[in-house]
């Protein structure tokens, strides 16, 4: 029998030309005809992304405020005659402005982008690469888009986040393999800004991000707080939950006035505090009066505190005679006299709390106040003391640093870098919530918090800029609310005034002030 060909139509290329022709022609026709409602689709999708932002964004106080806004206008436009035809009109047309631009056409980076990113690349050859590595990942005249596959670039044209990879062999645990990265980086990225490092040890990928400045337009002002509860200052929105409603610009508003919502730094004090006192650590001019009078002004609130100033720059003297204020001192007799009365008292204290508690009473309503012992530069009075063969001012805050939870009496010390070592050991090791102010080495930021700094420090920071670390906590960046001296005649007017709108009211006249330690002392 004859064998009978095959059909060699799979063989024809004419025949699968013609066939791919068709098939483009009728994609491309029902692209045409089906562009609008693409368009309207791609515009739904992009307008329930922004409110799934918007809603995430939205404080957890307010969100039931605004699911009652949205519930009223539904309600308004189904009572509206036609309302619920024209509002799916308008929402139609919204859909179709906001998808009239195809996402997937935005380009990738420019040429001078792409320079960056070579640079960059050809920058961590040295510290990425292998000669016994048979398929490197990092090489001179290599792919940089493999070792980058994810990166973004701010209005100046520079590198503000971007996505590393690294081969699995790099010693991503050695702090100086780390350190040698970060610094290359921070080299070749641009000086001048603040960059988070995140390193993902499993998946051998690097996050470099270019952190925005703290804000530093925020004055002295009553925050929301319990008592108990004190603001050192304002730091980043992703890693702190709360957030503080507060008076936006420099100047006061009347009744209208705008607010908005910014994370805090809390630290927690009395009773039930882990770290009932505080350490800051900074250069002259880095803030750190500045939050020791801000702690000050919310102090008074609800307590009563003794200033030690050792500087005696006087810049605490809109504080003496006012209410809550038993003490402005700056002399080393009478430091060592309202610190003296301060340790008696947190006997007293205890003594009287222990017994209320053992004839089943309640604490005495006097225990309960608080005190705050605020120490400015004790170095000094330290040096003072030693000179003239008298007592140590700072060996009078055993007693409040070791039972002050207890008594309800707060230690807040704040001095410079470079007299740290005449700290003595109590108030070293007793202070565990930490404040590190101004320009500084990343070493000398881990010697005050215990931990590295978050981000790079950079040389040039405004006032009252730097890190705090509570405890065991990791550590956040800080801006301290400006809080200058009202007596100084530099102070901008509107601080002035928002610092003397948060004093109390005078108790005694300045010039004649007999301190309540004194007294107590009698």
């Amino acid at each position: 029998m004859a064998r009978v060909p095959l059909p060699r139509i799979l063989s024809s290329g004419t025949h699968l030309a013609r066939s791919r022709e068709l098939a483009r022609t009728a994609a491309d026709g029902a692209t045409d005809v089906l562009h609008p409602l693409i368009t309207i689709t791609r515009g739904l999708r992009r307008l329930v992304a922004v409110g799934r932002q918007r809603w995430a964004e939205t404080p957890k106080d307010r969100r039931g405020s605004l699911l009652f806004l949205v519930a009223s206008a539904l309600l308004v436009v189904t009572l509206v005659p036609y309302g619920p035809l024209l509002a799916v009109i308008a929402l139609m047309a919204a859909a179709a402005w906001a998808g009239r631009h195809n996402g997937a056409e935005s380009t990738g980076p420019d040429e001078s982008q792409c320079q960056r990113l070579r640079s960059l690349y050809d920058a961590l050859v040295p510290c990425f690469s292998a000669a016994e590595d048979p398929e490197p990942l990092y090489s001179h005249g290599g792919a940089w888009d493999k070792a980058f596959p994810s990166y973004a670039f701010d209005g100046t044209g520079r590198v503000s986040q971007l996505l590393i990879r690294y081969p699995a062999y790099f010693a991503d645990g050695d702090a100086e393999s780390r350190a040698r990265v970060e610094q290359l980086l921070r080299t070749k990225a641009g000086h001048g800004r603040e960059y988070s490092f995140a390193w993902d040890e499993e998946g051998n990928e690097l996050a470099v991000t270019v952190l925005p400045p703290l804000a530093t337009d925020i004055t002295a002002q009553r925050f929301v707080t319990a008592p108990g509860e004190t603001v050192l200052g304002f730091t980043d929105a992703a890693h702190v939950q709360r957030t503080l409603p507060l008076a936006s610009g420099e100047e006061e508003l009347p009744s209208g006035e705008e607010r908005r919502d910014v994370p805090p730094v809390i630290w927690r004090t009395g009773v039930r505090s882990t770290e009932p006192h505080l350490l800051a650590v900074g250069e002259p001019g880095s803030g750190t009066t500045t939050l020791l009078r801000s702690i000050a002004l919310q102090a008074l609130q609800h307590g009563d505190i003794v200033v030690v100033e050792g500087g005696a720059g006087g810049e605490y003297t809109c504080l003496t005679g006012r209410d809550g204020v038993l003490a402005v001192e700056c002399g080393l007799s009478g430091a060592l006299a309202s610190l003296e009365w301060a340790s008696q008292e947190t006997e007293r204290r205890l003594i009287a709390m222990n017994r209320a508690r053992q004839a089943g009473h309640p604490p005495p309503g006097d225990t309960l106040r608080p005190l705050w012992l605020l120490l400015d530069r004790p170095s000094v009075l330290t040096h003072l003391a030693t000179a003239d063969g008298q007592r140590d001012p700072q060996s009078l805050l055993q007693v409040p640093l070791r039972h002050g939870r207890a008594a309800n009496v707060t230690v807040v010390v704040t001095e410079q870098f470079d007299h740290l070592d005449t700290l003595t050991d109590a108030v070293r090791r007793h202070t565990r919530a930490r404040v590190a102010l101004g320009p500084a080495t990343a070493e000398q930021i881990e010697a005050v918090l215990g931990a590295p700094p978050p981000t790079t420090p950079t040389a040039d920071l405004p006032p009252g800029r730097g890190y705090a670390r509570l405890g065991p906590a990791p550590a956040l960046r800080l801006q301290v609310p400006a809080t200058p001296d009202p007596c100084d005649e530099t102070t901008p007017d509107a601080h002035r005034e928002a610092v003397l709108s948060l004093l109390p009211p005078h108790t005694t006249p300045p010039d004649s002030l007999t301190t309540k330690a004194a007294v107590a002392e009698t």
